[in-house]
């Protein structure tokens, strides 16, 4: 029993000091500087409109369904753009489902942005990202949005076209990732030009 007691000794206080190191000291060391090198990063990189209001993250698609914003690329995260169920669809390219789908978000993305059948579509305007909270689309598929946008706000469409052009964010480092445009900050720029009418 002794021994036992002697092995156990040291285990028991090798375990309760890496708990405090490793569930302690080390996450608040990693917070603390966190909150004083990034706070916005370090806080959700969240959104606020000019009133202060949280209006959402930069990090997590939201939808957008009404005619007057522009589109995010479709989500298959719970009910769409649920973060609590993050994920993708998990249908292949060869699955006749996930054809289908595609078929009918093409034909729907053409209807609602006054598109001919022949008109090509970019791919992620039909297509889910892996996580399907992705708050990007792609340049193309904001500018194939633009009339639409524009019709229904009734602003010009050069005017919402050049806001798309300034929207646009570079490749990281200017090579990782594709040019694209965050959907938030982009609609949130066009309730801007309409309150300042």
């Amino acid at each position: 029993m002794k021994q036992i007691l002697a092995e156990f000794r040291p285990a028991l206080f090798a375990t309760l000091v890496l708990a405090v190191i490793c569930c302690g000291l080390y996450p608040l060391v990693v917070f603390g500087i966190a909150q004083a090198a990034f706070p916005g990063k370090a806080n959700g990189s969240l959104i606020l409109d000019r009133h202060g209001v949280v209006r959402g993250s930069e990090l997590l698609g939201q939808a957008f369904t009404n005619a007057t914003y522009f589109h995010p690329r479709p989500s298959a995260a719970g009910n769409g753009y649920d973060a609590a169920n993050s994920g993708g669809s998990n249908l292949g390219p060869t699955s006749q489902k996930l054809r289908d789908l595609i078929k009918e978000r093409i034909d729907a993305y053409r209807r609602e942005n006054g598109l001919n059948a022949t008109d090509p579509v970019p791919a992620d305007a039909v297509t889910a990202s892996g996580s399907g909270l992705d708050p990007h689309i792609s340049p193309e598929s904001a500018r194939v949005q633009v009339a639409r946008v524009a019709a229904a706000r009734g602003l010009a469409p050069e005017r919402v076209a050049e806001l798309v052009s300034h929207s646009v964010e570079r490749p990281q480092l200017g090579m990782l990732g594709d040019p694209r445009v965050n959907v938030l900050r982009l609609n949130l720029a066009l309730d801007e030009i309409n309150s300042s009418r």
